[in-house]
């Protein structure tokens, strides 16, 4: 019986896919095998020996110490694409609160709400004050155009906007999938010169902190109104107070508010919804389950962010899967052992991609010989090593 341990209090009916004649489900488990995870930051946990393998009901995985858990033999997966629709919708929420006012407008009709027939006749006299621009015709410059910016650009375009995309690593799928007359720009000026609303979507990392900041704000156009569903850490909170004090920046709408952000003037403030829907979460949990169980029972990665993909369809036989470090050559040393042990090994598969540190073998094996898992866990920069029946 494997052991699935939930963090965040995940709750969903895609978890009967964990089949509870093979799987013990629950946030109470000790030593799982497995973990599903949504927001809890993991960076301080410390994993046991059993652990196999972190699956992310979401796509940011910031909160998950990725290397360690490679070092450890650990898998970590994502959900890519799973909550898109429910971002996509927020985000283009977010383009008309950020220039209609209504967020402050139906703040103000509250505190009228006491004075019964003058209400009608109050909100003609202030109407006026919670105005603003539509979107039709202006310019949308959206940065990353992977699952949920490709999503966004085309509902843009849908609504009559003009739109910008940016994204070095677009490949040629995901470019076709595109409206036709979304411009594709080869360059980041070309988004913050034209846009007259700008939409972030994508990834944390060290490289992307403080992405949006006083010097990318400059070269923006005056009054230019920002979006960000993404990550709070893509954009400098300092830069982006003083632009709006300013009048650079008109508005900023993020889904990460912080101590900083969220009382600043010219800030929505969202309470992290990108995701809060219930198709959002039942899709988030129906692929995790689905790559927790590929990963367990099979051996084949799918959506890692620590390790290659990897699929070999199964022959019946029992299969020896090795996690190693991908500076390390062990292919002929791992042969060499099992030759060793009497072993003979029949389809094989050994992926590797110069993004991650390491690498992932499987190999269907006529039978596992005695002691041969203890033997391959000595040779250099094998990280893990384990067999399915």
């Amino acid at each position: 019986m494997y052991k699935v341990k939930l963090l965040n209090n995940i709750k969903s009916k895609e978890l009967d896919r964990l089949d509870s004649e093979k799987y013990t489900v629950s946030t109470e488990v000790d030593d799982p095998d497995a973990i599903m995870v949504r927001s809890a930051k993991l960076h301080e946990m410390e994993f046991g020996k059993d652990l196999l393998c972190i699956a992310r009901a979401g796509a940011g995985v910031n909160n998950i110490p990725l290397e360690r858990c490679a070092e450890g033999g650990i898998a970590v997966f994502n959900t890519p694409g799973a909550n898109a629709q429910g971002v996509v919708e927020l985000a283009i929420c977010a383009l008309l609160l950020s220039c209609r006012n209504i967020v402050d407008g139906v703040k103000w009709v509250k505190t009228v709400a006491d004075q019964g027939d003058e209400v009608a006749g109050l909100v003609e006299k202030q109407k006026a004050q919670y105005g603003g621009p539509e979107i039709m015709g202006k310019t949308l410059g959206v940065i990353g155009l992977g699952a949920i910016g490709a999503k966004i650009a085309n509902a843009a375009n849908a609504l009559g906007m003009k739109v910008l995309g940016y994204d070095p690593y677009l490949s040629e799928a995901a470019a076709k999938g595109l409206a036709s007359d979304v411009v594709i720009a080869n360059n980041l000026d070309t988004i913050y010169e034209g846009a007259d609303f700008i939409s972030l979507n994508l990834p944390y990392m060290e490289t992307t902190r403080h992405f949006i900041n006083k010097d990318t704000i400059a070269k923006m156009k005056n009054g230019v109104r920002i979006i960000n569903m993404a990550r709070a850490e893509l954009v400098c909170d300092d830069g982006i107070i003083a632009a709006l004090e300013s009048g650079q920046v008109s508005c900023y709408v993020t889904d990460f508010p912080n101590g900083k952000t969220a009382g600043a003037k010219g800030v929505i403030p969202i309470p992290h919804l990108g995701a809060s829907t219930p198709e959002s979460e039942d899709n988030c949990v129906a692929m995790a389950a689905n790559e927790i169980i590929e990963y367990i029972e099979n051996g084949n990665i799918i959506n890692s962010v620590n390790l290659p993909a990897a699929k070999l369809e199964r022959s019946g036989n029992p299969r020896l899967c090795v996690i190693y470090k991908s500076d390390v050559n062990i292919v002929g040393k791992l042969m060499g052992v099992v030759s060793e042990h009497g072993g003979n090994i029949g389809d094989m598969l050994n992926a590797n991609e110069k993004k991650f540190s390491h690498s992932y073998i499987m190999a269907d094996l006529n039978a596992i010989p005695l002691d041969l898992e203890d033997a391959i866990k000595e040779i250099d920069g094998v990280a893990r090593v384990r067999v399915i029946s």
